[in-house]
């Protein structure tokens, strides 16, 4: 059963930026920059039959591209911290791109995603480590800004079955549409 996901690929130039927020947080596992992404849609683990009908339906999607932007750096679980991000900065395309994504899945009989969508692209995971060590280090580091940068294509990822972080495979890539001349 592959474990599915769709995101957006984070550029190799935003990913090098991203990779200098690196370090100075204890029980800190900083993910490495190739498998950088932001989730679109959570599919989780399906069979051979459902992952051939997502695939085929997300070809549905059709929209123009569009231009994102990393605005700064937030942790998630704020008593017990799980998770270092850098923040999508908001955007209507993202949002509705995400949306129609949902109502895809939705009608392949896959069950809603239960969380709200946050654009964000995981830097680290987090155990053991305090409230206070994460507000430190949001203090120094959570004015990063990165971009923007043209978002040409979603892919459809698949992981192998791991604690979180990859490695990530590129099941398939959806092209958006190019702005008209």
């Amino acid at each position: 059963m592959p474990r599915l996901f769709t995101g957006i690929e984070i550029p190799d130039h935003i990913g090098q930026a991203l990779a200098t927020l690196r370090g100075g947080v204890p029980g800190a596992r900083w993910i490495d920059t190739g498998n950088y992404h932001l989730t679109l849609r959570f599919v989780g683990d399906v069979d051979g039959r459902t992952a051939h009908e997502l695939a085929d339906a997300l070809w549905r999607v059709d929209r123009p591209a569009f231009d994102l932007e990393l605005d700064g750096i937030a942790a998630f679980g704020s008593n017990k911290p799980h998770a270092i991000v850098a923040k999508a900065a908001p955007s209507r395309a993202l949002t509705e791109m995400q949306a129609e994504q949902e109502r895809i899945a939705q009608r392949l009989g896959l069950p809603p995603d239960q969380r709200k969508f946050t654009p964000h692209v995981t830097l680290a995971r987090l155990r053991g480590t305090s409230p206070r060590q994460v507000a430190d280090y949001l203090a120094m580091r959570g004015g990063f800004r990165a971009g923007p940068f043209r978002v040409e294509r979603f892919v459809l990822f698949s992981a192998k079955e791991s604690v979180g972080g990859g490695p990530y495979l590129v099941e398939e890539a959806y092209q958006l549409r190019r702005a008209a001349a």
